[in-house]
């Protein structure tokens, strides 16, 4: 049972953001954005034909600056934000701004690659943060349409966004409270308890949040040895979460219990920049780092199938040879080690619309598309 090749995209720049058209569960698209000081920055709107294991795209000028984080719409396809870096003679500040990809362009259909030709975003509003940058931007989970969250400095900061009228103004804000001068570097809003909490890593200490009380409702202090760079909720057990960090570890933690992680994983040598969990069969976890590996893991042990499939006995089976074979639990492991990048693995995520494809994007610009092995595939199936 052969498994296809990767398909390797190249950017004219580098790039370290990247992320699934959230709103698209149709066909496989994600966006990426560059980071030139150079020259125009773009962001890359990429469109994955499986059958025929090619990759079309369409081109498009962010004039802003550099794109340091990329966040898709939850509900609208045609919606993204960005965070950027806008320099001037005196400083260099992180803005934020959410843009709209111009509708008259497919991007099934392969584009001129000649910059002149390309379109740029339309933009929506920029994302007022007063004197703050802003390092992320965080869509409501279940697409409401109206409630962004960004993270900067030391707290989150809370936008109702009116797409009719092209603006969106800040509501709420949580500060961060704790000794020296914390800075988030990563967060995740919870899919789970009715979308009302979010989880932040500053340094080394991962914190939970409810939104509604602003306050703290959990804490892991020193969660990694070092920085922790990504975090990610469990889609399918409400309390279950994925970090990763500059320690090169990968730790799943109960909210509930915060005093030590259920489960470390050390594969990889170097920072681990990105974890996700697949969206639909969550014992499947990615992770990214500055190795320039990808490696796929199976935590099924923490999944919400920890058992495999419970398969009903067939009454045409040979029952005897069914109870002379022992049921072998699934385990735990590295599924697939991905080496198609040569440089940091910044960016790992799913496809919303193939829960068996992902990208990985790494800071010379190549995007990898790739498949879970078709052995895994059939043996969490069938």
């Amino acid at each position: 049972m052969e498994d296809e090749a990767p398909v390797i995209y190249g950017l004219e720049f580098q790039a370290r953001s990247l992320t699934a058209q959230a709103a698209e569960t149709d066909r496989i698209r994600f966006l990426v954005g560059t980071q030139s000081l150079r020259s125009e920055n773009q962001v890359h709107h990429i469109d994955f034909d499986d059958e025929n294991n090619v990759i079309n795209k369409n081109v498009f000028l962010h004039r802003e600056g550099e794109v340091w984080h990329i966040s898709a719409s939850t509900f609208d396809t045609s919606l993204l934000t960005t965070c950027y870096n806008k320099t001037s003679e005196t400083k260099s500040e992180l803005r934020s701004a959410v843009w709209r990809l111009p509708d008259d362009v497919d991007p099934s259909s392969p584009a001129d690659d000649h910059s002149s030709s390309h379109s740029p975003l339309e933009l929506l509003c920029h994302l007022d943060s007063g004197d703050h940058d802003v390092k992320g931007i965080l869509w409501h989970p279940t697409g409401d349409g109206q409630t962004i969250l960004g993270l900067s400095e030391d707290r989150i900061l809370t936008w109702d966004l009116n797409v009719a009228s092209s603006s969106a103004s800040l509501t709420d804000t949580i500060t961060l409270q704790s000794k020296g001068q914390p800075r988030l570097t990563c967060g995740r809003w919870n899919p789970h308890h009715n979308c009302a909490q979010i989880a932040t890593a500053n340094e080394a200490t991962i914190r939970g949040w409810d939104l509604r009380s602003k306050q703290q409702t959990y804490q892991m202090e020193g969660a990694h040895g070092q920085l922790v760079r990504d975090l990610d909720f469990n889609p399918n057990r409400q309390y279950y979460l994925a970090s990763c960090g500059d320690d090169c570890r990968v730790k799943f933690w109960d909210t509930r219990n915060c005093s030590e992680p259920l489960k470390v994983l050390s594969d990889h040598s170097h920072w681990v920049w990105s974890v996700r969990y697949n969206h639909f069969h969550d014992q499947l976890v990615l992770t990214s780092s500055s190795d320039s590996r990808v490696i796929l893991n199976n935590v099924v042990t923490l999944s919400s199938e920890p058992f495999g499939h419970l398969v009903e006995q067939d009454d045409d089976s040979d029952s005897d040879s069914q109870q002379d074979r022992p049921q072998e639990a699934p385990k735990d492991g590295v599924i697939a080690t991905y080496e198609e990048h040569e440089d940091s693995v910044y960016a790992v995520d799913w496809s919303t619309a193939d829960p068996w494809v992902f990208a990985s994007l790494s800071y010379d610009g190549r995007l990898v598309i790739n498949r879970v092995p078709r052995a895994e595939k059939y043996k969490i199936l069938l």
